[in-house]
């Protein structure tokens, strides 16, 4: 394990690049930008989380400052429409909220927290239908809508007070285990579609595996859940370590299709499976004995790392898959996301 300096001058090389990243017109394949930090997307989302919880660990009033810039900027342009995807930035907003007692962006948190809890699609059963910009995906559920919305709905709830909004997540919750939880494996299968009742490609897809292990030790510790609830989701957890340390690549890294070997390795679902893990260990959630599977998680994160803060092996933005080759395909590039999810398992080191 490196010393705390290190990890903490790694940390700092990250966030700076992903501040910096811009996008690339040969690669950018959606309608939307999801490459350069200054959009308002899920990638920026996840990035702007990761900064907050950097902040709230270092105290570092610059990094307060850089996200009170971004948000004012945003707000000043104007809010993109709501879907699963544009819900991501609203989470760390909801967090600012409680620092700079912001009324206005407080109202802006209200008005979209009521929209995802009465407005947003929802599918058979209740799910969140995932929607995103530019795509209504009629009757699916995706493993990342627990991240990019969930999270942010019990934010509120408890920031708000609103045990409706908490009950809603752990609904949530609840469905996405139902019906993309992989009994066989511990596994988590990227997306259920209701048109033909099935799991799409049966992909065990790493990212959409990792928003799960990544989000559910932070809804765990964030929201006021019944004693059964908790253990419920601690068990699910707990399954999906099982299988990750099953499957974990002798570098550290796990394959963009956990169980294909044959598929590249990939870093940024290594950082959220890496913070996940030694989270769970550090809260009691996970077994001491998953710590090795963590730190080797680190390690390969950090050898992953340029010398100008750049996580490297991230695939890019993935829709969902009707084959296995799909997942395969997909390129990689540096991406907010990935740089966020490393800065998360670098705090975590840090805590350790």
């Amino acid at each position: 394990m490196l010393e705390t300096s290190s990890l903490q001058e790694i940390t700092a090389r990250t966030i700076r690049r992903m501040t910096e990243l811009q996008t690339d017109p040969s690669q950018e394949q959606c309608p939307i930008d999801i490459v350069a930090f200054d959009s308002w997307e899920w990638p920026q989302g996840v990035g702007l989380y990761g900064l907050f919880k950097r902040y709230e660990q270092s105290g570092d009033a610059s990094l307060l400052d850089y996200m009170k810039g971004w948000y004012e900027r945003r707000m000043q342009a104007g809010l993109p429409e709501r879907n699963v995807n544009t819900t991501a930035p609203m989470l760390c907003l909801a967090h600012l909220c409680e620092v700079t007692e912001n009324a206005q962006w407080m109202k802006a948190c209200d008005d979209w927290a009521e929209w995802v809890m009465h407005e947003m699609a929802r599918t058979t059963d209740g799910g969140l239908q995932h929607d995103t910009t530019g795509h209504s995906n009629a009757g699916q559920i995706w493993a990342d809508t627990l991240y990019m919305t969930v999270l942010f709905l019990a934010k509120m709830g408890m920031v708000r007070k609103r045990a409706d909004y908490v009950e809603e997540a752990i609904q949530q919750f609840l469905i996405h285990i139902k019906y993309l939880f992989d009994r066989g494996t511990g596994l988590w299968f990227h997306g259920w579609t209701f048109a033909n009742r099935t799991n799409f490609a049966n992909a065990r897809w790493a990212r959409g595996n990792c928003w799960f292990t990544a989000g559910v030790v932070d809804f765990l510790e964030m929201a006021d859940l019944p004693a059964s609830t908790r253990g419920y989701l601690i068990a699910t957890l707990r399954a999906q370590a099982e299988a990750l340390e099953r499957s974990q690549a002798r570098d550290g890294l796990w394959h963009t299709l956990i169980d294909d070997p044959g598929s590249y390795e990939e870093a940024s679902a290594t950082a959220g499976f890496g913070y996940g893990i030694l989270k769970g260990v550090r809260m009691g959630y996970l077994p001491a004995r998953f710590r090795e599977c963590g730190n080797r998680a680190l390690e390969a994160v950090i050898r992953n790392i340029t010398p100008d803060g750049t996580l490297q092996n991230v695939s890019f933005g993935t829709p969902m898959g009707l084959d296995l080759d799909h997942y395969r395909k997909i390129p990689v590039c540096p991406m907010p996301y990935g740089q966020a999810l490393a800065v998360l398992l670098l705090g975590e080191a840090i805590r350790h």
